[in-house]
């Protein structure tokens, strides 16, 4: 009898674990960050960090909620870079800003953030990146797919991620809730060690 418990909660283990596994692969293949450096950390500088991110995010909300999957989405950044970077600029410019901003689509490492409404493990995540200037300033992160930085609770972050995918469970330990905060414990401890193994 005791020799079938402990096989019952080697093979509970083994399942569960195998879940948290799935989850971080989600992570890995299924978000893509938004990431904008300020050019400077200058109240006015990340005051223009914040309008330039506005406007990004006016310009892609609507699209990025009509993708299916984070490859359609990535595929409609990258074929978009420039559309993006004029926008960017075109803010710098109104404001008399003289530098320009760069933006691209990179993998980034990311340590772990907490939001409003959610939080995001470390890891190394899809981004795109907005730099502005020499980008000495400080950073701003988000999320741009799927749309989690514009749920405003989360109850509707939760949806959103299970619409775009992601499991009850993953779900449930991005907002926090306490069933699950073990879980996010460790996909947190797997995305440090995926940055720790990334090279930049």
């Amino acid at each position: 009898m005791r020799k079938l418990l402990t096989i019952f909660i080697l093979v509970a283990i083994l399942v569960w674990g195998v879940g948290v596994i799935r989850d971080r692969v989600t992570l890995d293949d299924g978000v893509i960050r938004l990431h904008v450096v300020g050019e400077t950390d200058s109240k006015e500088d990340q005051q223009i960090k914040l309008q330039v991110r506005d406007a990004v995010l006016q310009k892609i909300n609507s699209v990025m909620q009509r993708m299916p999957d984070m490859e359609a989405a990535k595929a409609y950044l990258q074929e978009n870079l420039l559309e993006i970077e004029d926008i960017c600029n075109q803010v710098l410019a109104s404001v008399g800003e003289s530098a320009k901003a760069a933006v691209t689509m990179v993998q980034e490492k990311f340590p772990t953030r907490h939001y409003d409404t959610f939080s995001l493990p470390a890891g190394v995540y899809e981004s795109l990146r907005i730099t502005i200037g020499e980008g000495e300033g400080k950073n701003w992160w988000c999320v741009v797919f799927p749309r989690l930085c514009v749920a405003t609770t989360s109850s509707e972050m939760k949806d959103t991620a299970v619409d775009a995918g992601f499991s009850k469970p993953l779900s449930g330990a991005l907002t926090g809730q306490t069933q699950y905060k073990v879980r996010f414990f460790v996909l947190d401890c797997l995305g440090w060690l995926e940055n720790w193994l990334h090279k930049s």
